[in-house]
């Protein structure tokens, strides 16, 4: 049985908050993102940060951001859309970003950029969220 370490990510987030530093982004990015523990079926972070990928797929200003987790779970439906990303990897890996997951972020949460997607493959990405908004 999974237990959630809500206690431990309560205490991360709280010096999340409190640091100033704000790293400078831009759309296409993938960058590591502590995204915490959530509720339910809300997809969680990993390891000590409680982070994974997250792709920027829309910047509002230098602080928010909407954002879609990745994994490496691949899955054919709607609510994922397959990309191959290469980040820092010798090799590109094949990765799902997951489309339902999109959600507003604050820069905060951002520790290390991970690359980019190139542009034919962003745009497909955002065509397939929009078709299932």
């Amino acid at each position: 049985m999974y237990i959630k370490d809500f206690a431990g990510w309560n205490t991360l987030k709280q010096g999340i908050d409190k640091d100033a530093a704000v790293p400078t982004f831009k759309e296409r990015e993938i960058w590591w993102c502590s995204i915490g523990v959530n509720v339910g079926h809300e997809m969680d972070g990993k390891n000590r940060f409680y982070n994974r990928p997250v792709l920027v797929v829309r910047k509002f200003n230098t602080r928010i951001f909407w954002g879609l987790p990745l994994t490496t779970q691949i899955k054919d439906n709607p609510f994922y859309f397959q990309i191959n990303f290469k980040g820092h990897e010798a090799v590109a890996r094949k990765r799902c970003v997951m489309l339902s997951h999109l959600r507003l972020y604050d820069s905060k949460r951002m520790h290390d950029k991970m690359g980019w997607l190139p542009t034919e493959e962003f745009r497909a990405v955002k065509t397939a969220l929009k078709a299932l908004l």
